[in-house]
């Protein structure tokens, strides 16, 4: 029996370099593939989270009263960059709501600033409106993803790669066919 056993224990000790060398190395793990959201069971003011490359991303569906105040001219007055001039998102959300869909926002939920993970604030208390507010330093991000002047923060959340598979369904890694936007290319993350 101590015979049988020590054979095993041998031939696993011969076979786990060849099982193990079809792991993918940790680079193909850190580039990412595709992760697909289910989104049907989202309901308008609510936020879900997923992970891909390691990063939280913020999925939200956004309320028609939050969409009406992304335009609204006091806000935009607040914000650093609220035409998303800088490289923080594919060409495709560069728009007023900074998303494919109006309804849906889908960003990477690291702060610009250091690193930390902004906060969901659905009540109005990010500078009077819906937004972001990062617990290490202060700064704080419109429901667009916006950043707010004046605040340590100095871009806008990034807006990964991502399109719909359906209406129900929602893919983040992927652009949309046509596009070709890489994530690497964004200004800090």
């Amino acid at each position: 029996m101590a015979t049988a056993a020590m054979a095993g224990v041998g031939t696993a000790a011969v076979l786990w370099p060849m099982i193990n060398q079809m792991q993918p190395d940790a680079s193909v793990i850190a580039a990412g593939v595709p992760i697909d959201i289910d989104i049907s069971q989202l309901e308008p003011g609510q936020q879900i989270r997923a992970i891909w490359r390691g990063m939280p991303v913020y999925i939200v569906n956004r309320p028609q009263t939050a969409l009406a105040s992304l335009q609204n001219p006091q806000l935009l007055a607040m914000l650093r960059d609220p035409q998303s001039d800088q490289l923080q998102q594919p060409p495709y959300a560069v728009n007023w709501h900074r998303s494919i869909k109006p309804e849906f926002l889908v960003l990477v939920g690291i702060c610009t600033h250091l690193g930390c993970l902004p906060e969901f604030k659905p009540d109005g208390s990010v500078g009077g409106y819906d937004g972001y507010f990062c617990p290490c330093h202060g700064s704080k991000y419109d429901l667009a993803g916006r950043v707010f002047s004046g605040v340590p923060a100095p871009y806008n959340l990034p807006v990964p790669p991502h399109r719909y598979v359906s209406d129900k369904v929602l893919r983040i890694g992927e652009n949309p066919d046509g596009q070709t936007f890489d994530f690497g290319t964004i200004e800090q993350v």
